[in-house]
């Protein structure tokens, strides 16, 4: 694979981490921390400012400040690093496992970003209703970077069940 198309789906990366960053600050700088900015289609999407020390749904919210730091800041880092650069050095990916990967990294940077640079925690924003589906009223908050990692990764995922089910055909 030619490096320049190898190295294209970057610019997701760099695109993520840019809006992801942006859409914080803003939250930051214009919603006082847990409250609501704006709200959406009869409350179904709020707007709200509140933060994470922990990872998805708040796992590890108790843990002590150092085992969150390694788990949740060390660990991903060694993860994300590994991960760029399998993606540099391998020709295993297709195309949409390129796209793929470049997402997760842009979301999975973005959060690192503020565990190492908001003391307060990851900045999450966006609030769901979620009708009790799962006993949840409303879904966790989260942000562009989450999403991002959601989405590329069940991308990914499919991916790989797609081209294990053409290799078996």
């Amino acid at each position: 694979m030619k490096t320049v198309q190898k190295l294209k789906p970057l610019l997701l990366t760099l695109i993520i981490l840019i809006v992801d960053q942006i859409s914080k600050l803003l939250i930051v700088k214009n919603i006082p921390i847990h409250t609501i900015g704006k709200s959406f289609f009869g409350g179904i999407l709020r707007i709200i400012h509140t933060r994470n020390l922990a990872i998805a749904f708040s796992m590890g919210k108790n843990l002590p400040d150092g085992v969150r730091y390694v788990l949740f800041t060390i660990i991903p880092i060694a993860i994300l690093i590994g991960l760029f650069v399998y993606f540099l050095k391998s020709n295993d990916f297709t195309n949409i496992q390129r796209w793929a990967v470049a997402g997760i990294l842009g979301g999975g940077v973005g959060n690192l970003i503020d565990r190492v640079f908001r003391p307060l925690g990851v900045v999450d924003f966006m609030d769901v209703k979620f009708f009790g589906i799962f006993g949840l009223e409303r879904w966790p908050t989260f942000n562009v970077a989450d999403s991002m990692v959601v989405v590329s990764g069940l991308l990914l995922l499919f991916s790989f069940i797609f081209e294990d089910l053409k290799k078996h055909e």
